[in-house]
């Protein structure tokens, strides 16, 4: 069985890393696309522990000032907003699809890292086609006959930690983005004093 949403939709662009290759990765996507919209679309529920990485990743990305964000706790997108929230996501946006997957055993706590889009609910045979310009899924826990009750019994613990790395990677990579904005527009209004 492949690992999860990214593995099943893009074998070969989804790349396994720890938090701190997850890090470099996002870093690259805010740099490249500097001065651009970025939107998180943070995939998932609330009701299901393991699929709630998204929401969590959300919320946590909305407290801490991201722009940009869709899919919280308090308002997720899932299964029944997903396909009315993908209509109105502008063609040409710049989107960075965030979801729960499962995959192999040692994969478990790892994130596939894609520059390319991911395939929402595939594990459970959600039907959704692919979103995203770049994806990150959480491996949360591993792949089984019963994809379903082993999202509804996955750590919280895990999924937690995991949702706080993700969005630790993206809030810190954002700061950075915009220090160095305001850093060399303080250095441009320095040259014409």
């Amino acid at each position: 069985m492949g690992e999860g949403h990214m593995i099943d939709c893009k074998p070969d662009k989804a790349d396994r890393v720890d938090a701190a290759g997850l890090q470099a990765f996002v870093s690259r996507i805010i740099s490249d696309h500097a001065g651009k919209e970025i939107i998180y679309l943070c995939i998932g529920t609330d009701r299901s522990t393991g699929d709630s990485l998204g929401p969590l990743v959300g919320s946590l990305l909305e407290e801490r000032g991201v722009a940009g964000v869709m899919g919280t706790l308090r308002i997720p997108c899932d299964a029944n907003t997903l396909p009315r929230l993908a209509q109105t996501l502008p063609d040409d946006a710049i989107i960075v699809a965030i979801d729960a997957c499962l995959g192999r055993a040692e994969s478990v706590g790892l994130f596939l890292a894609s520059r390319g889009p991911l395939v929402p609910a595939r594990s459970v045979n959600g039907g959704f086609g692919a979103i995203g310009t770049y994806s990150i899924a959480g491996v949360v826990n591993e792949n089984s006959l019963k994809p379903y009750w082993t999202l509804q019994s996955t750590s919280l613990y895990r999924v937690m930690r995991m949702a706080g790395e993700i969005a630790d990677a993206i809030a810190s990579a954002v700061a950075r983005q915009a220090s160095q904005y305001f850093k060399s527009n303080a250095e441009r209004m320095g040259a014409y004093e």
